[in-house]
């Protein structure tokens, strides 16, 4: 499947604490779920085990939300920390 990022995810990406390769790995892998606007949600949980903004978390959520167009095109990725 081909998954293509817009620039706007592209440009979140280290403000919000995930890799280009998490992306890709949350919608190859991640468990899918209806979004607004006739998105598709796309969220996988990775092991983290480090520093954010000062705390320590064990778990990062990376979540992807994407619309189909010629494979899919992420709009944006929402990062939680656990």
């Amino acid at each position: 499947m081909e998954i293509k990022l817009h620039p706007h995810a592209t440009n979140r990406l280290a403000e919000r604490g995930a890799s280009q390769e998490e992306v890709l790995a949350t919608l190859e892998g991640g468990e899918r779920f209806p979004a607004k606007h006739g998105r598709i949600g796309f969220r996988r949980n990775f092991s983290f085990d480090g520093k954010w903004n000062g705390k320590h978390y064990a778990i990062k959520q990376v979540e992807a939300y994407a619309v189909e167009e010629n494979g899919w095109l992420v709009i944006t990725v929402i990062v939680k920390f656990f």
